[in-house]
């Protein structure tokens, strides 16, 4: 890793190895180092510029959460020739996280409740100079308030109105209030990749007879809200529900990886979106129409057991943050 810090043996490592150490080792101020200062991270509920905004989060969640970790499950990464200039490699990772935390701290999620969380983080991060510098990334938010035992809607009612009402609450990610960063890569071309952006485009372009077609029968799920579901009837039920919901909307590949490393099955992780109105019944309830921007993160594993011995999705996790659903849907339809 040319222009790294000679302690990080690869991509993995690096990723990994910072998220430890700003969060458990409370290296906080090592922000300053391991981003850039313009960096810019988007999460579906806002979009924050500059690491000392980072950095003041990070004190926030952490005075919610003093006893959060964050388990790396995995890091799907490619190269970023087109920024690899000068001897000094460049990459973008796309990373899933375990997180467990306790709610112990007054915050974003109210008084403290005690409640014990387990929930996933998927971030993408664009790597430099032994910095990260641009970021997208989604928490389970619904896990976490479904955790706490909140009602999901009435949890960002709530949070509409401690956040000033719908004239001053922070924004949700949406092409308006986005900002351009400097990475602008698309992924590499790995079979992987292609066959997982392949079975979620088909999807979405409502072939739902693909899902029998290339996933396992005994697939493994992680959905949001915490919800683990098994077979090829569960991942039919979440996306039908999600494409249902906003049927005319524009579905968008934004980033596209396949890997296949040793001692790992070969794996793949996307990068999409979906942009329209709330014009149909199906995960959000009656449609409202509402202009909603969704951006999703899902890795996926292949195995050998698909029909007919063909590759086989096994495992597959896709993060949409629904608070910030919600939140487009409410603020368009003023049911505060």
């Amino acid at each position: 890793m040319n222009g790294f810090d000679p302690r990080w043996r690869d991509v993995p490592h690096f990723i990994i190895g910072i998220t430890r150490q700003i969060w458990e080792d409370r290296e906080i101020a090592s922000l300053t180092r391991l981003y850039a200062p313009d960096l810019v991270v988007r999460s579906p509920g806002s979009v924050v510029v500059g690491a000392n905004r980072v950095i003041a989060a990070t004190l926030a969640t952490l005075a919610e959460f003093p006893d959060r970790t964050l388990l790396g499950e995995d890091v799907i990464w490619c190269d970023d020739p087109a920024r690899t200039t000068g001897g000094t490699d460049a990459f973008l990772s796309s990373h899933r996280l375990l997180s467990t935390a306790t709610h112990t701290g007054p915050g974003v999620y109210g008084a403290p409740t005690g409640k014990r969380l387990v929930y996933r983080i998927l971030a993408d991060c664009a790597i430099r100079d032994d910095q990260v510098y641009d970021e997208w990334l989604i928490r389970d938010q619904a896990a976490i308030v479904r955790q706490m035992g909140f009602d999901l809607v009435g949890w960002t009612r709530d949070l509409i109105a401690r956040e000033g009402g719908p004239e001053r609450c922070t924004r949700p990610l949406t092409p308006a209030t986005d900002v351009a960063g400097p990475y602008d890569g698309r992924g590499n071309d790995n079979e992987w990749g292609a066959r997982f952006a392949d079975v979620l485009s088909r999807i979405m372009a409502a072939d739902l007879a693909v899902i029998p077609a290339t996933y396992d029968r005994a697939v493994n799920l992680f959905h949001p809200g915490g919800q683990d579901g098994f077979g090829r009837e569960a991942a039919d039920r979440f996306w039908l529900g999600l494409r249902a919901a906003f049927p005319d909307a524009t579905f968008r590949l934004e980033h596209v990886i396949g890997r296949d490393d040793p001692l790992m099955p070969p794996r793949a992780a996307l990068r999409w979106s979906l942009q329209g109105k709330h014009a149909g019944w199906g995960r959000y309830g009656t449609p409202t129409g509402a202009e909603v921007h969704v951006m999703g993160i899902s890795h996926a594993e292949f195995g050998p057991f698909g029909d007919g011995g063909r590759p086989a999705i096994r495992r597959e996790w896709t993060l949409i943050d629904e608070t910030a659903i919600w939140k487009q849907i409410l603020l368009h339809t003023g049911d505060l």
